[in-house]
């Protein structure tokens, strides 16, 4: 299948919302090693999280219902829903390692500009991420450690390269604090690196360029909601209350070029 033909299924897969074949067109397009165009690169990005966004939400789902029957002592229904909770995580961990695998073998070798430096180091950081939410003992703590070693790239490059308000700093900083306060459970350095991202980027506003100005005030809100979020469960575990709330965490959601696509209901994590 030629380049353009591949571009072209995986816009007619995501209309048709069938993400799967959206992604196996994009990996033609990203194992061509060469740099993306902006339009791929998103088109790359939502086919991905779609395909591992519903996975996660029902992960989620299946894992509550998992401590409620083991909170009722239904031994029976808790080993099958244990094996189908197990199930679902064999389908993530496959598409992080495919995902993770593109990465390191095609995109990051071929990112020429510090924009899609920070975006494939980000991305790298996501699912590396993904991974350790739900794997246990080493396996998380490899995880873990190869998240946190992609996220620091990305702001490396990010803070030379990218100005503050830019949608891709923003966004790294989001999942990054993120994955400091549910990975890391490191309340503080999330909400500090929240903070700053956010501060400095309301400091230098008017550099906003009108055509991220949508995507960049959307995750600056999100930025703030996590604030409002964690700073309110630090102070009710201070206080001996229930700590963390019931309210997910808030992640970049993916971005078309056109549209912010809240595929993983932009509040997922």
């Amino acid at each position: 299948m030629g380049h353009e033909e591949a571009v072209y299924l995986a816009k007619l897969a995501e209309q048709a919302e069938r993400y799967e074949e959206m992604v196996e067109n994009m990996k033609i397009v990203a194992s061509e090693d060469r740099e993306l165009t902006v339009e791929e690169r998103n088109l790359l990005s939502v086919a991905y999280k779609n395909v591992i966004g519903a996975r996660r939400a029902s992960w989620r789902i299946v894992t509550s219902i998992e401590q409620k029957e083991e909170s009722k002592g239904g031994a029976s229904q808790v080993n099958l829903i244990k094996e189908y909770r197990q199930k679902i995580e064999a389908e993530l961990a496959k598409i992080c390692d495919d995902i993770l695998d593109v990465l390191d073998q095609h995109l990051i070798p071929s990112a020429l500009s510090g924009e899609s430096k920070v975006f494939y180091h980000k991305m790298k950081g996501d699912y590396h991420r993904y991974l350790a939410e739900f794997a246990i003992g080493d396996r998380r703590k490899e995880s873990a450690d190869k998240s946190l070693e992609a996220y620091k790239a990305a702001t490396e490059v990010a803070q030379t390269e990218l100005p503050p308000t830019h949608p891709i700093r923003l966004g790294l900083a989001l999942n990054f604090s993120v994955f400091y306060y549910e990975i890391l459970n490191a309340p503080d350095q999330a909400c500090h690196l929240a903070k700053q991202a956010f501060d400095d980027a309301i400091a230098e506003l008017d550099t906003l360029s009108e055509e991220s100005y949508k995507d960049s005030t959307l995750i600056m809100q999100l930025l703030r909601d996590n604030l409002t979020l964690w700073t309110s469960s630090e102070a009710e575990a201070s206080a001996g209350g229930a700590g963390q709330t019931d309210s997910a965490a808030k992640e970049e959601p993916a971005v078309k070029e056109e549209t912010a696509v809240k595929d993983e209901t932009a509040a997922a994590e």
